[in-house]
């Protein structure tokens, strides 16, 4: 059996703190403790946050790791995460990803914590939809004439530009998971790898997934590597 694979994430909230190292190795020991020796940890990402920034650069290179690695993330304590814009980027990229999430201090936070802020958007969608269909009614009551007025053609181009534009953003997702993948390839091609078989053994063993969370082959690092132009 594969030994589980984590990825540590640890923060503190000001640049003293991170300085001084406070809360850092008591959230590291309680990671430790939660996995118990039963797992590895693949890297640790730090963030010390401040006023003055609200982007979380160490939690997106965590995200970056897990997806390429499949590894699950871990913290010490959900604490003001739950309420950070970033871990709720986190949760909708756990959702396209495929890769999980645990807690120290709350062992079933990932179906707990994710199940309640799903049902939350969930509840808020269907709040959105039945206030459009209430607007709708009260405006047709009053005589307003809904619809397109220019009939199906206006509907036809719509779709028809949705499909270029969803063709579009599949490219760019494409384009955007090989080249998290370049700087692997490149360095194994640096250090004179450079058949596909012997760069798809290296991937593997490096536990970097293919797309579909899968092994390596010679077919798959040629696609890959023509997608990149390497």
């Amino acid at each position: 059996m594969t030994a589980a694979k984590y990825v540590g994430y640890l923060r503190v909230s000001t640049d003293r703190q991170g300085e001084s190292g406070l809360g850092l190795e008591a959230q590291r020991a309680a990671i430790v403790r939660h996995i118990n020796g039963n797992a590895e940890v693949l890297s640790w990402y730090t963030e010390t946050e401040t006023g003055k920034r609200n982007d979380r650069p160490e939690l997106a290179e965590a995200l970056d790791h897990c997806e390429l690695t499949g590894a699950t993330l871990v913290v010490a304590t959900l604490d003001r995460l739950t309420r950070d814009r970033m871990f709720l980027e986190m949760v909708k990229r756990r959702s396209r990803a495929g890769f999980e999430f645990k807690c120290a201090d709350m062992p079933d936070a990932s179906a707990f914590v994710l199940g309640i802020m799903a049902d939350v958007a969930e509840y808020e969608l269907a709040k959105i939809s039945q206030r459009t269909k209430a607007a709708l009614a009260a405006a047709k009551a009053r005589g307003v004439k809904l619809g397109n007025p220019r009939g199906a053609a206006p509907m036809a181009a719509g779709r028809a530009e949705g499909a270029i534009r969803a063709g579009e953003r599949h490219r760019a997702k494409a384009d955007s998971w090989a080249e998290k993948r370049r700087a692997a390839v490149n360095e194994l091609v640096a250090g004179g790898i450079g058949s596909n078989n012997a760069i798809a053994r290296e991937l593997n063993g490096r536990m970097i997934l293919t797309p579909r969370n899968g092994l390596w082959t010679a077919t798959s690092v040629r696609r890959l590597r023509e997608r990149l132009g390497i």
